[in-house]
């Protein structure tokens, strides 16, 4: 008995195609896993730890801590909002020509690198809480929503502390048109 191992032209494009076929949803998962790590929402990938806020009797506080990201790119926090004050908003403190240093709305927010930390320090990025509806007592509490560019938020609770260092002033944003009341008075210790 013979056996033919001859395959024609038309059965031979067939079975690459029902090969091809096959092979397709094969590739759609391991791209979809891939993928996965980007459709992540921003609020899931970023923790924040050693957090804590400055104790004030009044006007203006600030709020630091370690943003990690464990994602695979980078995450950008937008805005942040507390019940402890009537506005919110992200600083980073700069240096003048003279010497000076000034807190300032950080334009763009804070990034936190994909797989990195952002530190939010007193006299660095800082959240700086204006208006504030009451006294921070050392050894209470407040809590604090980080709002990203994704839409996704996240609320952390922080510990009010005592600090007394780094008196900066403010420079307030002008793109609104109005200086906050205690503008260019070191108050918060960001």
């Amino acid at each position: 008995m013979t056996v033919n191992l001859f395959v024609a032209p038309r059965t031979a494009r067939l079975l690459r195609g029902a090969l091809a076929a096959a092979a397709v949803p094969l590739l759609l998962t391991a791209c979809s896993s891939a993928d996965k790590t980007g459709t992540v929402a921003s609020a899931d990938a970023v923790t924040i730890s050693d957090q804590w806020v400055k104790a004030a009797d009044s006007g203006m506080s600030a709020a630091f801590g370690d943003l990690t990201n464990s994602g695979d790119t980078p995450r950008t926090i937008v805005s942040a909002a507390s019940p402890a004050s009537g506005r919110i908003e992200l600083h980073e403190v700069v240096t003048d020509a003279n010497g000076t240093k000034a807190m300032r709305p950080k334009p763009g927010g804070f990034v936190v690198p994909a797989h990195g930390r952002t530190q939010l320090r007193p006299g660095g990025d800082h959240i700086m809480f204006m208006d504030l509806h009451g006294p921070l007592r050392t050894g209470s509490e407040t809590s604090v929503t980080l709002t990203f560019d994704d839409g996704s938020t996240t609320t952390f609770t922080a510990q009010v502390r005592d600090f007394a260092g780094n008196q900066e002033n403010y420079v307030p944003d002008h793109t609104g048109g109005e200086a906050h009341a205690g503008a260019q008075t070191p108050a918060h210790g960001g």
